[in-house]
């Protein structure tokens, strides 16, 4: 994935470094991403979620319902962190960056529209 123009800039999580922030166990961290909380890509063969993904202690909320759609779209993990973290040019930013601001019904209609 080292080809994105984001990808040096973005902070990249271990699952154990994810689970300190969250304050709970990497377990939970596996979970958070079988269930569609959380999304990881493997970066230099350990896998790895985007520090963004998080706020504060926990996952960012609007994330899960984004996934899901992104998931219904066919979209696998590594392609639904691609989509998320790119700029998208109807939002006029990256689609993580719109969800940060708020703009969550805007992000799953475009999200929705990606077939």
């Amino acid at each position: 994935m080292s080809t994105r123009p984001w990808f040096d800039s973005i902070t990249w999580l271990t699952l154990p470094a994810a689970a300190e922030q969250l304050g709970t166990t990497a377990s939970r961290v596996r979970r958070l991403l079988e269930e569609n909380v959380l999304l990881a890509t493997r970066v230099d063969d350990v896998r790895k979620i985007p520090a963004v993904f998080l706020v504060g202690n926990e996952p960012m909320h609007e994330l899960r319902g984004t996934i899901t759609v992104l998931h219904d779209n066919h979209f696998t993990d590594d392609e639904a962190i691609d989509w998320l973290l790119s700029d998208e040019e109807s939002l006029g930013t990256s689609p993580i960056q719109a969800l940060l601001a708020g703009r969550k019904a805007e992000v799953r209609r475009v999200a929705q529209s990606l077939l």
